[in-house]
Parts: C-alpha cells; structure tokens; sequence
C-alpha cells in the first residue's frame, strides 16, 4: 500500500498551528508500521532560508490557474530521524513571501490565497504524476488540500496514476474553509457545473473545504465526538447538513503525543524526572513551580491553565467565577497569550491574589512542561475542543484534568463519577454545560477528591498508565486505508 500525504504545513518546516504537529507525527507513525508514505507541501520564503537538507529533484510541472500557465519546480527533504520523503512544491510568486497564510504579525489573509492553494492542490498531482508515486491512498488536511478529491474525481479521473486511488481528507477545525469569492471558480480550471449547493458552491461563494466533503472517499475528524458534533447546526459552521448526508463515511481518530517530547521520566525542561512508580519528583517539580513564582510554599492544589486567552477556550467561565475560586484553598498558574481584555483581566488578578495566582502572558516550550509536571490538575473549560492535546499531556504528567465534555476532552476524559472505585478508567472530571456555575462545581468537586491522597494518586496512575501515543492513532489510519483499498478491488 502506497500513501501521499498532503499538508500546507508539516513541522519542523513551517508552522501556525496543531495542523503541522500532526501532519510532521502521522506519516512517521505510519511508516513505522511498514506502509510505504510519501509527503508534499509547498516550498514557504521561510523554508528556503532555513538550513534544512534539501536537494533539488530537477522535476519541473505546469499548472493553469484560469488562463495562465504556472511554473513549479520540486525539492525533496526526509521528515527528521525518519525515511519519510517530503517533497516541497516550489513556486516563488506564491510561497516566496513570509507568511503561510496571512501578513506576518497580523490576521489579515493573503489575497491570493485561493490561488495559492489551487496550484498546490494540481501541482501536488502534477508532481505524484511525475514520481509515478501510482498511490492507492491521497490523504488531505484542512481546506487548503480541499480541492485535490475534487480533481482526482474529475480532471484526473481515468488517468493511470490515480485509477486505483482513495481519498481521505482530516478536517481539523472545521471553522476554517477556504471560503473564497465565486468568480475564484475561474482560476480553479473545473467545470462551471460543480458551482451547485450540493457540490462546490456555499451561500453564493466557493468552499474548498465543501468540496473535499462532497468528493473525498472517506472523512475524518480529530475526535469522535467531534465528528458527531460538526453534524449539528452549533458546530457544524454551514457544513452541518453536509456532513450529515456523508455520516457513514465520517470518522473521529484522535490525536496522539509524542512521548520522547512529553514524558516526565525523560523531561529535559523540569527540574527533576518522575514516574508512575516513583512520583515523588512530582511534589519537587510542584515546590519548584511555586518558587518560580512566587506562589506560597503550600501544600494546596494547583490548578494550571496553558491556552489561547480567548472565548473558545472557555475563559469567560472561569472570569466569571474567579473571585469565587479565590474562596478556596488552591492556587491559579496560567500560561499563554491572547485578547487584550483577557490579559489585563488575569494580570489584575495576579496583583490581587500574589500569593494564589501566577500568570505569564507569553508562550515558552519550557515554562509549558514546568507548569504539567508542577500542577496538581489542568483545566480546559472550552467551547469546542476538535481534540485538544493538553489533556494527553497532563494525563502523561499525573495532573489531573478538569474539563467541559466537548469534542476530544469528551473522548479522552473519563469523569470519577461515571466510574467508581479505581477501575483504570476514571481519569478526571468533567461538566457538560457550558455554564460557569457548573466549571466553579466540578472544580470545587475536584478540590474535594484532593484530600484524599489515595484516591487521587490512583487517579493519576490511572491517566499516566494510558496510551495517548502517535502510534496508536496511525493504527487507526491504517485500518481505514486497508478498508478502502479493499473496497477499490471489490
């Protein structure tokens, strides 16, 4: 079985967000389960200036965005410590710039994006084409992919490249959609005919992410219960009753964590290393983080928060409540950056209650794994959480998490009550409402189980004994392509 991999950013090349964790972990994951897996990507301003190995391949390709004939050229790098061949799609007009998507230091798209990513979605077929890749799976990520299932299914149909080939496309936010100007259908070279409300056309504009839905073999999402939600008009962002009419195809896979990352056994970033058989090192890394700032040396839980400061995150619960929280007997460590009225909120907080609340309005790799292995429990009160990857780490670190049962904290989280006694399973707590008086409740509830040392330490063993590991989800993958590499030959 012959996998490409499709993504418009793959750490450690270039990265915005989760989407380049993924998609640098899956096909290394993949490959180390003996599936042949190959990755593209375009060639970013800030790729060309790094430092990394890559070599030119000579392969040259052509793509016609409307009337005009684009130039392209390939460059090909190995994914770090591994075999997997990555190959860049070169093109100086659309990726030379800096930036992936938007005008650095700002929110603002580029203009040009829909173009940009129309040449990278028949580029990339142009280039497995010419590699004579023959691939039984084409697996797509997010909108900027969103068009390639759509040329496979129409332009590329029938060719001898792509004859035995099944696509797969991972939504993972599906609040981002390439939602692109109607006249864009120009530049796209497909048929006028697929701008229809039951194919490319949303509300009177292009959707690539639409079409990826509509053309692709097989959908997943980042969570099971995500993929269930993004099926109601409260998650689904305009593609809920799309997504219905795709259901059997629809699946959730959840994210995994890299362990030689997130391991308190091997942390280089902590103070010292512990284990589920030995978490003495937890109460040092615990006294540590209190020192570092300044937070009275007290044997109360800490309640750590790393996040972006804003609504989806569920930080309006926790303003709310806040004053309340300080009634208790815990301490408050947060980390990350955000809106501006949420900054000054927490910073006001932090003068207020010095001895109970710590805040850095930055994001640092290292204050991050202190803030894990120092915290006693890890709250998550979101909105909507596609998967969410703090919760896996504080499960890793023995810190318990409090969460609002929602897309992937709903699949990984596993609440005391709904599994009495220490059966493995029990994991943390959770509050299904989005509502404040319901987060201060489970908190309070959480407060609660702490003083009871034994029931709490089972409680960490539980969650530091599970398999959250990139391996496991790649499985999962695997088992999907082997199904429709199956149907194909039916």
């Amino acid at each position: 079985m012959k996998v490409v991999y499709l993504s418009s950013e793959v750490v450690p090349f270039a990265k915005t967000g989760g989407l380049a964790d993924i998609a640098g972990a899956i096909p290394k994951s993949i490959h180390e389960l003996g599936v042949e897996i190959v990755v593209l990507m375009p060639l970013y301003g800030i790729i060309r200036e790094s430092q990394y190995p890559l070599t030119n391949t000579n392969i040259q390709f052509e793509v016609k965005i409307g009337d005009k004939l684009k130039s392209g050229c390939v460059y090909k790098g190995f994914l770090p410590d591994t075999q997997v061949p990555i190959y860049f799609l070169d093109n100086e007009q659309y990726y030379g710039r800096k930036g992936l998507y938007n005008y650095p230091g700002t929110t603002k798209d580029f203009e040009d994006n829909s173009e940009r990513f129309i040449f990278f979605a028949q580029g990339a077929l142009e280039v497995i084409e010419k590699l004579k890749l023959y691939p039984d799976i084409v697996h797509c990520n997010d909108w900027q992919t969103g068009l390639v299932p759509v040329y496979i299914k129409t332009k590329y149909v029938g060719t001898e490249c792509f004859k035995n080939t099944k696509t797969v496309m991972t939504i993972h936010n599906i609040a981002y959609q390439g939602i692109f100007w109607h006249w864009d259908m120009n530049l796209t070279g497909l048929d006028w005919s697929l701008f229809n409300w039951k194919q490319l056309e949303f509300y009177g504009k292009l959707n690539f992410l639409k079409g990826s839905i509509v053309f692709s073999d097989l959908i997943t999402t980042v969570s099971k219960t995500y993929a269930k939600e993004i099926q109601t008009p409260e998650y689904g962002v305009g593609l809920d009753g799309v997504l219905q009419e795709r259901a059997d195809d629809l699946y959730g896979i959840i994210n995994g964590i890299d362990y030689s990352i997130w391991n308190p056994e091997t942390d280089k970033y902590i103070i010292t290393n512990y284990g589920i058989n030995n978490l003495k090192g937890k109460q040092l890394c615990k006294r540590a983080l209190q020192r570092k700032y300044n937070l009275s040396e007290r044997d109360v839980p800490i309640i750590g928060m790393i996040t972006r400061l804003t609504d989806q995150k569920g930080l309006g619960l926790i303003t709310n409540k806040f004053q309340d929280l300080m009634k208790t007997d815990s301490q408050f460590v947060l980390l990350g950056t955000g809106e501006q009225r949420y900054h000054e909120l927490f910073q006001d907080y932090a003068k207020t209650f010095p001895q109970k609340v710590a805040v850095k309005l930055t994001f640092d790799e290292q204050s991050a794994h202190e803030i894990e292995a120092g915290s006693d429990m890890f709250l998550m009160p979101s909105r909507f959480e596609p998967c969410g990857l703090n919760q896996l780490y504080s499960l890793k670190y023995g810190t318990i998490p409090i969460v609002r049962n929602t897309g992937g904290l709903a699949d990984t989280i596993t609440d005391v009550r709904s599994c009495p006694g220490s059966n493995g399973k029990a994991n943390g707590f959770s509050f299904t409402e989005y509502n404040s008086d319901f987060l201060l409740a489970t908190i309070i509830r959480a407060l609660g189980f702490f003083k009871n040392k034994a029931q709490w330490t089972s409680l960490m063993k539980n969650g530091m004994a599970q398999d959250w590991s990139w391996e496991r989800s790649a499985k999962e993958y695997i088992e999907l392509y082997k199904m429709l590499v199956k149907k194909s030959k039916n």
